[in-house]
C-alpha cells in the first residue's frame, strides 16, 4: 500500500515533503531508495512518528502519516515479520500465534532486548518476532529445559541460552502445554530417525537438517582441530573443512546450524559476496548464532574427485 509521508534521511540531512511511500514485501519504496528489510536493525512507532534504523548508523524517520499512521505501522510490521519468517526457512504448519512479551539473550551482534511482540509455536520450534532484527527461531530438538512458571515460559538451550516468553492472557497455558509436547515429539523423532542412518569411518557423529525432512542428513569426521562434514542430499557433494579450538561448543553449533539452515544448506559454504547478493540468506545469517559461528570456522572443502579421500586423510590428520 502507498503512504503520503515526510521523509528525514538521518545519514545525509535530506528531507522530503510528501513523499510515497510504498511498503512491499520485501522492503520500503521512498524518494530516499529502497530499504531492504535485510537492512533493518529495528524500527520503533513513537508519537505520530516511525523511525527506522538501518545498519551503518542511518536513521530514517517517518513523519506526517496523519490518519495512516497506525495503517503505516501495522503493515510495516506485517511484511516484516514475514521476511524474518521467510529467513528463517519455516515450512511447518503454525500450531499457536500469540502477542505477548519476551526476553531474548545477547547475541554475537546484537544485545539481549525485551518487549511485545508476535510468538509463534510450530511443531518443531518456537518463533519470537520482535520489531528488530533479532527475530528468532527456537529448535525445540535442542531446548535442555522448558518451565512455566507463572505467566512465562523459559525454554534453556543446551548451551546455556535462555528464552523466556509469556503473558499471553489465556493462551498462555494452552501455548505451554503444546510447546512442551512439541519437544517431546520432535526429541524422540529426531533419536529414531538418527539411529537409522548409517555411516563409515572416519565419520563419527551423524544428523538431520530439520527433523521433518528424514531423507537428507549429514556426518562428520573429526582431526584434533578440524571437522570434515559430508551432506547426504542427493546433490552434487563436496566435503566441507573445519577448525575449532572446542570440540564440544563445536558439534553443538554444527548441529545447530545444519538445524537452522533446512533446506538451504548452500547458507553453510557460499562466500560472502554471494552472501551479500541474497537478501533473504542475509537474514538467514543475522538471525542465526549458529550459522554465523560455523561459517566463521570454514578451512576449504574437498571435490569428491579420484583423490577425495588422500585429501580428506591429510586434513584430518593434520588438524
Amino acid at each position: 500500500m502507498d503512504y503520503s509521508a515526510a521523509l528525514d534521511i538521518s545519514s545525509s540531512g535530506k528531507h522530503f515533503d510528501n513523499a510515497k511511500v510504498s511498503i512491499d514485501p520485501e522492503g520500503i519504496k521512498s524518494p530516499a531508495g529502497f530499504i531492504d528489510y535485510a537492512d533493518i536493525i529495528r524500527f520503533i512507532a513513537n508519537n505520530f512518528r516511525v523511525y527506522i534504523y538501518l545498519q551503518g548508523n542511518t536513521t530514517i524517520t517517518v513523519s506526517m502519516l496523519g490518519h495512516s499512521y497506525q495503517g503505516f505501522c501495522e503493515e510495516l510490521a506485517k511484511c516484516y515479520n514475514a521476511r524474518s519468517l521467510e529467513s528463517l526457512f519455516i515450512e511447518e504448519e503454525c500450531i499457536m500465534d500469540c502477542a505477548g512479551e519476551f526476553q531474548i539473550p545477547a547475541t554475537s551482534v546484537a544485545p539481549a532486548e525485551q518487549g511485545r511482540g508476535r510468538i509463534a509455536l510450530y511443531p518443531d520450534s518456537v518463533c519470537i518476532m520482535p520489531e528488530s532484527s533479532q527475530a528468532v527461531r527456537i529448535p525445540l530438538c535442542f531446548a535442555a529445559n522448558i518451565n512455566l512458571d507463572g505467566y512465562i515460559l523459559s525454554i534453556t538451550m543446551r548451551t546455556g541460552e535462555v528464552y523466556r516468553f509469556g503473558k499471553m492472557g489465556y493462551d498462555t497455558k494452552p501455548f505451554a502445554e503444546r510447546c512442551m509436547k512439541c519437544a517431546g515429539d520432535t526429541v524422540k523423532r529426531r533419536k529414531s530417525l538418527i539411529s537409522q542412518i548409517t555411516v563409515d569411518l572416519p565419520y563419527t557423529m551423524k544428523g538431520l537438517f530439520r527433523t521433518a525432512d528424514e531423507e537428507k542428513y549429514w556426518s562428520a569426521a573429526f582431526g584434533k582441530t578440524g571437522c570434515a562434514v559430508e551432506l547426504y542430499t542427493g546433490e552434487n557433494t563436496a566435503t566441507y573443512l573445519y577448525r575449532f579450538s572446542d570440540m564440544q561448543l563445536f558439534c553443538y553449533r554444527l548441529e545447530e546450524a545444519m538445524e537452522a539452515v533446512g533446506s538451504h544448506r548452500e547458507l553453510i559454504y557460499i562466500d560472502d559476496e554471494k552472501l551479500r547478493q541474497n537478501p533473504v540468506y542475509r537474514m538467514a545469517v543475522h538471525r542465526s548464532e549458529a550459522v554465523r559461528f560455523l561459517r566463521s570456522c570454514v578451512a576449504g572443502r574437498i571435490i569428491h574427485t579420484e583423490s577425495h579421500d588422500e585429501k580428506l586423510s591429510e586434513f584430518l590428520s593434520n588438524n
